[in-house]
């Protein structure tokens, strides 16, 4: 099974559908791993990154809630993060001058030999050391 890391754009597309984009794109990830030929992964913090995202669309609190419901029965597997992953998380924003939460994403492809698909433009370009597909190529 190919490993698949997801960042929080991507999955956001799957449970607040409004005003996103790529939806068709997102949904074909999706529905590769409900039929098990890749294996989504993603780091524990985009938990709290889809959590803010939601907070942003200032959702109410009983939709929030069907969301979170939601997030939590998704084929993701989130990856906690070790001492040796936040070592890497490190160097890799310094190496390529991006946030701890935006490298945690690259880390984990980097650790897993997995490719990240992303709709965020930070992800893309930086370093052809990383596996990235943008969400419209996927």
């Amino acid at each position: 099974m190919k490993p698949i890391v997801v960042d929080s754009s991507v999955t956001v597309k799957w449970i607040h559908q409004q005003g996103e984009e790529l939806i068709g794109q997102a949904d074909k990830l999706l529905l590769a791993a409900q039929a098990g030929s890749i294996k989504l992964l993603a780091p524990e913090l985009s938990k709290y990154e889809i959590g803010n995202a939601l907070l942003k669309k200032r959702l109410e609190l009983s939709k929030a809630g069907e969301v979170f419901e939601t997030i939590y029965q998704l084929p993701i597997t989130f990856i906690p993060e070790s001492e040796e992953l936040a070592l890497q998380t490190y160097k890799i924003a310094m190496e390529l001058a991006v946030t701890y939460y935006d490298a945690s994403f690259l880390a984990l492809a980097q650790q897993e030999s997995a490719t990240l698909v992303t709709d965020n433009t930070k992800h893309r370009g930086k370093s052809k050391k990383f596996k990235v597909i943008p969400l419209a190529d996927y």
